[in-house]
């Protein structure tokens, strides 16, 4: 009688979430064939939606979970206030625990922060800065997987170095210039943008574009000695060659960026197709209709001007004020066809600019603390959804692909979103926190909201009684004045 309601004098039964989210659930398929189907799918980020791999992402928020997980016939009676109760708990426990973690990240980045305007007290070996900034690419690269991105493997031309553009620009990236790079996204969709036809009368017609509502990137460039040393070995360069080849390329490189620091950057709803954007030493390229246009308009001008230019030409001895005069006129169209290149380049760098202007979310350090707070938003929404139905159902881990499967449809059927649930790291932070307990014979005792609650209470006041020391930073303290960070 936990989940009966009476209505006119009668005993109905309401049906528990996993019930009803069993219903949608397609079970005819094996749940090894399910995962092995997952495992299948094509890994293309350019690939149209309903042939791409699912995201880990849930792309709704804990609000409305909340409100959804908790409504009253979906308890017992009176258990949907405290369920409510715990999920705030919940939430409120996985922030101060990602907070904690913060506080270590912080510390060993900011040695490499080029944001930062704190004195530097303590110097740093060459050996001590490898080891920390293996420590900061781990530690927010591991945020980002709890934080549900996926990696984009920087060694990939054909996603990363596309050749279509949706701005219209041809962008070309020296991958070779960084000595660690890390690239991920979430939330890989669709937007829709308009444009005029000329075939349709200048009529706008919708089209979708591919987006990547998240992208991220993090980087550290090579020193310039390291690349130099590089170019010489692969092109057989001299050092006086390698240098200059290496001066050129970096010359792209926005004013104040070295290879000290490490740069984090956050964009929103980039185009698929134009993540070349977002690296600091993009060049921008004509395209090859670009140089055909432009290549005609200056053979054509110089053609015309030199065919005008070689009767006065022949007056060089006669009258030579009208040959200088043509002379000129010559060098003027060829001035005018030189600046016409120019300035097509020039306005090709105010359209990048400006896309990546409104593009932009967060730099540096503003980065790290946007993923920490999504990585514990991603990890309660998982929380709730496993607990809603491990608190009403008994279950053993043997049912655990059935009830994977089971809350991946109910998203879908109640949010319209097609996700690949992560159970067993939500089921792994239940059972570290003592939520829910796994008896040896694989069945699961799970805390009735009231009781979890308390749980997170007590483990609460625990918390600062067993919060670990800050991880002992590398370097030494100056013994005398600070120096200001670079």
């Amino acid at each position: 009688m936990s989940s009966a309601e009476f209505a006119g004098g009668r005993l109905h039964r309401k049906p528990s979430l996993y019930q009803r989210i069993s219903d949608l659930a397609d079970f005819d398929s094996h749940p090894a064939e399910v995962a092995e189907n997952v495992a299948q799918e094509p890994i293309d980020i350019l690939a149209p939606d309903e042939k791409r791999k699912r995201e880990r992402f849930i792309p709704v928020t804990r609000f409305a979970l909340l409100d959804r997980l908790t409504k009253s016939y979906l308890w017992p009676p009176g258990h949907a206030a405290e369920a409510r109760r715990f999920f705030r708990y919940l939430d409120y426990w996985r922030q101060q625990q990602y907070f904690a973690m913060l506080l270590d990240l912080e510390q060993t980045y900011e040695a490499f922060s080029p944001d930062s305007d704190l004195l530097m007290t303590r110097s740093f070996s060459d050996d001590d800065r490898a080891v920390l900034q293996h420590r900061v690419f781990e530690g927010v690269e591991s945020l980002l997987v709890r934080a549900n991105y996926e990696r984009i493997d920087p060694t990939d031309v054909e996603v990363i170095l596309t050749r279509e553009s949706h701005y219209g620009l041809d962008l070309f990236v020296d991958m070779q210039a960084f000595e660690r790079i890390a690239i991920y996204y979430r939330g890989a969709s669709n937007r829709k943008y308009e444009r005029r036809r000329i075939r349709k009368f200048l009529h706008k017609e919708e089209f979708d574009v591919p987006i990547f509502q998240r992208l991220f990137l993090m980087f550290k460039l090579k020193s310039a000695e390291a690349r130099v040393e590089e170019v010489m070995r692969e092109k057989k360069l001299s050092r006086e060659a390698a240098e200059n080849w290496v001066a050129r390329r970096r010359q792209h490189l926005p004013p104040g960026i070295n290879d000290r620091h490490i740069y984090l950057k956050l964009f929103k709803n980039i185009p698929r197709t134009d993540v070349e954007m977002i690296f600091p030493n993009t060049e921008v390229r004509f395209r090859s209709m670009d140089k055909l246009r432009l290549g005609v308009t200056a053979g054509g001008g110089l053609g015309m001007g030199a065919v005008g230019a070689a009767g006065k030409l022949a007056l060089l001895l006669s009258n030579p004020i009208a040959a200088m005069g043509a002379l000129a006129g010559l060098g003027g169209i060829a001035v005018r066809q030189a600046m016409g290149f120019l300035n097509q380049k020039q306005r090709y760098m105010v359209v990048m600019a400006q896309n990546l202007y409104f593009h932009t979310m967060a730099d540096n350090r503003g980065v790290i603390l946007k993923i920490a707070a999504r990585g514990a938003e991603e990890d309660v929404k998982e929380e709730m959804l496993l607990y809603s139905v491990l608190a009403k159902e008994p279950a053993s881990r043997a049912d655990l692909p059935s009830i994977d499967l089971a809350i991946e449809n109910y998203l879908t059927h109640t949010f319209g979103v097609k996700i690949d649930f992560e159970i067993d790291d939500a089921l792994d932070r239940l059972i570290r926190d003592g939520i829910v307990t796994e008896k040896p014979d694989g069945t699961f005792v799970t805390l009735p909201p009231a009781e979890a609650a308390k749980h997170i209470d007590a483990q609460w006041d625990l918390f600062l009684d067993h919060l670990p020391d800050p991880i002992s930073s590398e370097g030494y303290e100056f013994e005398g004045k600070s120096v200001p960070n670079p």
